[in-house]
């Protein structure tokens, strides 16, 4: 038997339907890099793809600034 959730008095639940990528920061951050270093490429090879977005994944990186306006909610 499993012990129950304690919830607060103060703190509403609120579900979240089962498939809802817009609220996943992570599909944030790369719809993110889509729009702004992946698109409109042309790329030589499947190596040459990962090759870019590791790049652009490692430039992102050193920006964690950036990475945290993505994935930041004003609602929550």
């Amino acid at each position: 038997m499993s012990p129950r959730l304690h919830v607060p008095e103060n703190t509403t639940i609120v579900p979240l339907p089962p498939k809802c990528p817009e609220l996943n920061p992570q599909e944030n951050v790369w719809q993110f890099m889509r729009d702004n270093c992946l698109s409109n490429c042309v790329f030589s090879s499947y190596e040459n793809i990962v090759d870019h977005c590791c790049y652009v994944w490692n430039r992102l990186a050193d920006q964690p600034w950036t990475i945290i306006s993505i994935g930041s909610r004003d609602w929550a």
